[in-house]
C-alpha cells in the first residue's frame, strides 16, 4: 500500500534525525533534512510503481534538484552559524531535562506529518505509464521561477550577511527590494509548479491541498510571522522595510520611481 510506503519512510527520516539531533543535543538538525526528504519521498514515488512512470520520474528529478539546493544551502549556514536556533533554544529552555523526548513529537513528528501533506501531489500519482498533459509545461515553468527566486534570493542573503559592513543592517537589495521574503515566495512557486506537474500526470485535483499547505506555511504560519516577530527588534530599519516592502508578492517597493 503507497500511503504506508510514504509513512513508513517519512517515519524513518524524522527518528533519524531525531536521534541525531538528541546526540548533538541540538534540533536545528531539522531544518536542513526538511528539503532533502520530499527528495526522498518523490523517490520512493518514482521507485515502488510496479511500472515506469515517465510523470514520477520528472517530479522526482525536480524534487530532488530543490530539496537537495535547499539542503545544502541550509548545511552551510548552520556551519556559518553553529549552535542551536534561538527558535528551538527558546523551546527547551522552557523543558531543558524533557526537551529531548518532547522534541520527537513537537519538532519532528510535526514536520513529518508536514512532509506528507505537502508532498500529497507526488504520492497521488497513479501507476502504470500514460504520457504528461500539456499542465506539465506551465508546472515546469512555475517550478523554475520558483527555483530561480529561492535560490538567488539566498545566496544573496548569504553575501550580505558574510559581509561584517552589514552587521545589523537591513537586506533591501537585488530580489530583497521587491519582497521581504524572496526565498519563501519562489518556495511557494516550486510547490506549485510541481502540482501542476503531477497533474499532468494524473494525480487527483485535492492534491492541491499539498501547495495549498506549503503556502499557508510559508505566508502565514511558520515563514514569514515568525521570523518578522522580533526582528524590528534587532535591526533598526526593519520597520521601514516593512513600510515599503510588499510582505510576499513581489511588487515594486511603495515610494519607489516608476
Amino acid at each position: 500500500m503507497p500511503v504506508l510506503v510514504f509513512a513508513v519512510v517519512i517515519l524513518a527520516v524524522m527518528v533519524s534525525a531525531w536521534v541525531l539531533s538528541v546526540v548533538a543535543a541540538d534540533v536545528s538538525i531539522v531544518d536542513p533534512v526538511w528539503g532533502p526528504s520530499f527528495g526522498i519521498v518523490a523517490l520512493v514515488a518514482a521507485l515502488s510503481r510496479p511500472s515506469p512512470h515517465p510523470g514520477l520520474w520528472v517530479l522526482a528529478g525536480l524534487t530532488l534538484v530543490w530539496g537537495v539546493r535547499l539542503g545544502v544551502h541550509l548545511v552551510r549556514r548552520k556551519l556559518a552559524e553553529p549552535g542551536e536556533d534561538r527558535r528551538y533554544a527558546a523551546m527547551r529552555a522552557k523543558a531543558p531535562r524533557t526537551f529531548w523526548l518532547k522534541s520527537l513529537g513537537i519538532v519532528f513528528g510535526l514536520q513529518g506529518v508536514l512532509i506528507a501533506l505537502v508532498a500529497l501531489p507526488i504520492e497521488g500519482v497513479p501507476g502504470g505509464h500514460p504520457a504528461l498533459s500539456w499542465l506539465a509545461v506551465p508546472g515546469v515553468a512555475i517550478w523554475l521561477l520558483g527555483f530561480g527566486f529561492e535560490s538567488v534570493g539566498d545566496e544573496q542573503l548569504r553575501r550580505f550577511k558574510a559581509d561584517p559592513a552589514n552587521r545589523g543592517a537591513v537586506m533591501d537589495r537585488g530580489l530583497w527590494r521587491y519582497t521581504r521574503h524572496p526565498n519563501y515566495f519562489g518556495d511557494a512557486c516550486v510547490w506549485w509548479g510541481l502540482w501542476l506537474v503531477a497533474l499532468a500526470a494524473g494525480t487527483p485535483l485535492w492534491t492541491v491541498a499539498g501547495p495549498l499547505v506549503m503556502t499557508g506555511l510559508l505566508a502565514r504560519g511558520s515563514g514569514k510571522p515568525v521570523l518578522e516577530r522580533d526582528i524590528a527588534e534587532r535591526r533598526p530599519g526593519y520597520v521601514d522595510y516593512v513600510e515599503r516592502t510588499s510582505g510576499f508578492v513581489p511588487w515594486p517597493p511603495r515610494g519607489a520611481r516608476r
